[in-house]
């Protein structure tokens, strides 16, 4: 049994995650204890829960300790079953961390699987469902080698929830390194802006004023396509009302820049609704949401990485699992993980520790012309290597 301090660096959900996926992938029995001491309250949460509920029927594992607010959990897996697997935490628990914790258990099966997952796919404090279908797969197919097809069904929003996903897996025998060094230029900027059961101009005013902002900074062009679709979900297609805006950037050198997306949720009370911001009590117009989302893939750009500082953390365990016979190599900017002490920077250097705690991956940061550069020498995992 081995033993994870769930309290190391930022000390958030995670550490469960990824220390839970590489348990189940390596055959390694786990205990882990101070869950989220880096979150108040401490401890499991239910979408937690119900993610540990998961790994454990695909990994036939036998868990103890799993309740809402346990701090402590052993995890013991078994085999790992290809098949339709459904996940709801009946709350507005993200769907997208859900798939992060069952995503990697399925890449390596015999045969495709599919999951169901309910909650919430476009709630506060997690990656938004369309930053996964739009950023995360795409360079994760280009780069690792993953054939995952993500089908979007229902929107669900906080504090509803209610939304749902349905993701084929498709099986990778081995995935590729990664080598992504060179930037290049911008060749497309796309992205959705969404609302549900609100007026539709707003939409349409969070896209038109996403894009002023980016022609104001020269990114409209007939070099640079921009497409942003303003889209209103109907009625019976969400749960509860909300909104938002995802953008994201294709570069030339197979990276790709996005950004977190920028979610309001619908007003409850009979005042004029402009929106509420998902960090804050303070309203907003449309308007100004869709230019902060503008400047933030602005400054994700400046930063002169290949991938955005959220797409770090998340393709860590793919490094770490990735083929040996070349070391993958990202070239993450001038705000990379090494120079900032940001919760989403911290993220990175808890997903490296992770992995090196429960695989042999070995990991290298180094700062190189001024550009932060994460190398990893991975494991080459495959089911028949278990």
């Amino acid at each position: 049994m081995q033993f994870i301090d769930g309290s190391i660096l930022e000390g958030g959900g995670q550490i469960l995650r990824n220390a839970t996926s590489l348990s189940a992938l390596l055959g390694k029995p786990i205990t882990i204890q101070k869950i989220r001491q880096g979150r108040r309250p401490p401890g499991l949460k239910t979408q937690h829960r119900t993610g540990l509920e998961l790994a454990a029927r695909i990994s036939s594992a036998h868990i103890v300790g799993v309740a809402n607010g346990a701090e402590t959990i052993e995890f013991s897996p078994g085999e790992i079953i290809p098949g339709d697997y459904h996940a709801d935490p009946q709350t507005a628990g993200a769907s997208a961390l859900l798939l992060q914790i069952a995503l990697p258990l399925l890449l390596f099966g015999s045969k495709s699987s599919t999951l169901t997952l309910k909650g919430g796919t476009n709630a506060t404090g997690a990656p938004q469902i369309d930053y996964i279908q739009h950023v995360f797969l795409p360079f994760a197919k280009r780069h690792f080698g993953l054939t995952v097809e993500l089908n979007l069904r229902r929107r669900g929003y906080f504090p509803k929830g209610g939304g749902e996903i349905h993701v084929t897996v498709n099986p990778s025998h081995r995935l590729k390194a990664a080598s992504v060094m060179e930037r290049g230029s911008v060749t497309s900027i796309q992205g959705i802006a969404h609302v549900a059961g609100l007026p539709s101009h707003l939409a349409d005013k969070m896209r038109d004023s996403a894009i002023e902002r980016l022609s104001r900074q020269g990114f409209v062009s007939d070099s640079i396509p921009i497409q942003i679709r303003g889209t209103r979900e109907r009625n019976d297609n969400t749960v509860g009302g909300g909104s938002g805006i995802v953008l994201w950037a294709e570069l030339s050198g197979g990276g790709i820049i996005g950004l977190k997306l920028l979610v309001f949720a619908k007003l409850e009370s009979n005042i004029d609704y402009s929106g509420g911001s998902a960090v804050g009590s303070k309203q907003k117009d449309a308007a100004t949401v869709g230019s902060e989302a503008a400047e933030e893939l602005i400054r994700g750009l400046d930063n002169g990485g290949v991938v955005d500082e959220y797409l770090q953390d998340q393709i860590v365990i793919l490094m770490a699992l990735a083929s040996p016979e070349n070391s993958s190599e990202i070239q993450c900017g001038t705000g990379g993980l090494s120079l900032h002490t940001r919760r989403e920077l911290m993220s990175d250097r808890t997903a490296i520790w992770v992995a090196e705690q429960l695989t042999n991956a070995k990991f290298n940061v180094s700062v190189e012309a001024g550009q932060t550069v994460i190398r990893c020498k991975g494991i080459g995992y495959s089911a028949s290597t278990e």
